[in-house]
């Protein structure tokens, strides 16, 4: 990110969210992002995650400029390269286990073996292989969020986003997502977690703090490449 900036508009008044912003996360990275609340966190969030724009600026995603793009095509570039997990969980009641870690993959054109075998790995690495029939209303918290971990993992996203993932959960299952997490990173999985708890946020390779929309802290940057490989094409 280079000098972004995200304003807010009412008649009387408008909201610097984030001013003059400058971020970068790398390959393989593992960054925790922590301040008060109305620090710009959840706007960073957005848009990091393309769904929102920023009021001006230049956000490089991948070496392809995904600053000013249409609804559609910030739609087209989620599914494939950000995988999400939220407080919430957000799985879909009447759909099982298996068919919510399923439904990003059924937005692009893959075969159907192929979708399933990358579910069934998916469910496998955090456990959750032998509940693959099951509906979210039959699993504890803490097993719906390790669905939802599947369900941002199974498309392989260029990076993983965190909000919140241990809000709704007791302390024993938020340090076993948050284990979880610090796993994949160690695979290589690049993770961005916003958390309020600071317990977690160290779990990070890299601290990142912000006040009034400005980063005011940011610990032990990692030094990894800082794209990887591949491009965004043919948006």
């Amino acid at each position: 990110m280079e000098n972004i900036n995200k304003i807010f508009y009412t008649d009387k008044l408008e909201t610097h969210a984030l001013s003059g912003f400058d971020f970068e996360i790398h390959k393989g990275d593992y960054v925790s992002i922590s301040g008060p609340s109305g620090c710009g966190k959840s706007t960073l969030l957005s848009i990091l995650g393309l769904l929102d724009s920023p009021t001006n600026g230049k956000f490089i995603l991948n070496n392809f400029d995904v600053s000013n793009l249409s609804v559609a095509q910030r739609a087209k570039i989620r599914n494939r390269e950000i995988g999400f997990i939220f407080q919430d969980f957000n799985l879909i009641g009447d759909l099982t286990v298996f068919q919510n870690v399923e439904l990003p993959l059924t937005f692009r054109n893959m075969p159907k073996e192929e979708r399933e075998a990358n579910v069934i790995a998916c469910l496998a690495k955090v456990g959750m292989d032998k509940r693959a029939d099951h509906l979210p209303s039959q699993l504890s918290g803490g097993q719906q969020q390790r669905v939802a971990v599947a369900r941002a993992l199974v498309g392989k996203p260029s990076i993983l986003l965190a909000d919140e993932p241990t809000g709704n959960l007791d302390s024993k299952n938020g340090d076993a997502v948050m284990q979880l997490l610090e796993e994949l990173n160690q695979e290589g999985v690049t993770i961005c977690i916003v958390t309020h708890d600071s317990r977690y946020a160290d779990y990070a390779k890299r601290i990142v703090k912000l006040f009034d929309g400005k980063i005011v802290g940011d610990l032990a940057e990692s030094n990894i490449e800082l794209y990887p490989d591949k491009t965004l094409e043919n948006v």
